[in-house]
């Protein structure tokens, strides 16, 4: 690792979409803090990654552990003294059937929230002070193009096909919001905090969608790392696709 090296923190980076994520950035030749909540799948993620020629390192994060979030915030402040792009991509789909109006299980919809909402808080306010340490820190906010109000009432888009769901979708809609929240809170330090919707790309978490994917992780990927890598003209307060601007 040298330096200048920006260093990165992807969690839920063991596999998919985040998997992608790391690797694009270790291309890079940026230092990528591999996140997972099994230490074992990231270690073996990042052996990877380095054997590949890129710098890599696993770090244990299960973003609903308030003690183990903190204990990676200081693992990462004590090794490698600041963080310069922090990407919130751990997140789940939780059970369809449990999330279904007129059948709710609200335990079911709780626990997508705790991990796609709260963990994200959870995250960000643990790594805020080594953000700051940074001279162009970076937040980028894994969403979906499901959160999109605008998409699910246009009836020539295909989401608005979907059948109802009251966990995911939800909780991805409450992150833009909170991605605005921070945004404007951040614009003082000159921390930029964006969402994107990576769309729906053929890995293990989309299994059971009611559509053929085709699109990779890799494509899926493309978007978080612009939005991470641009410079002072990027945006912030935004949600993004490969498109431009997704509407609220």
């Amino acid at each position: 690792m040298t330096d200048d090296a920006a260093i990165v923190l992807v969690t839920g980076a063991n596999k998919g979409i985040g998997r992608a994520v790391a690797d694009r950035f270790a291309g890079l030749g940026m230092t990528v803090l591999v996140g997972a909540r099994d230490r074992g799948k990231g270690a073996a993620a990042a052996d990877e990654i380095r054997a590949a020629g890129g710098e890599a390192y696993p770090i244990g994060l299960d973003v609903t552990d308030q003690r183990g979030v903190t204990a990676a915030a200081e693992e990462i402040g004590d090794r490698f003294g600041r963080l310069d792009v922090l990407v919130n991509n751990a997140g789940i789909s939780g059970g369809f059937a449990g999330q279904a109006p007129g059948s709710v299980h609200l335990d079911e919809v709780r626990a997508v929230f705790e991990t796609n909402l709260f963990g994200v808080i959870a995250v960000t306010e643990a790594m805020l002070p080594l953000l700051r340490r940074s001279s162009a820190a970076r937040i980028v906010n894994v969403s979906s193009g499901t959160s999109s109000m605008t998409w699910m009432n246009d009836a020539t888009h295909y989401l608005s096909r979907m059948p109802g769901s009251l966990g995911y979708p939800a909780s991805k809609a409450a992150l833009n919001m909170l991605t605005v929240q921070y945004a404007k809170a951040l614009s003082r330090d000159g921390i930029l905090v964006n969402a994107i919707a990576p769309g729906a790309c053929d890995t293990d978490f989309a299994q059971g969608l009611p559509f053929t994917l085709t699109r990779t992780a890799a494509e899926g990927a493309a978007i978080v790392v612009r939005l991470a890598t641009l410079g002072r003209e990027c945006p912030t307060g935004g949600f993004f696709d490969d498109n431009g601007t997704v509407p609220w």
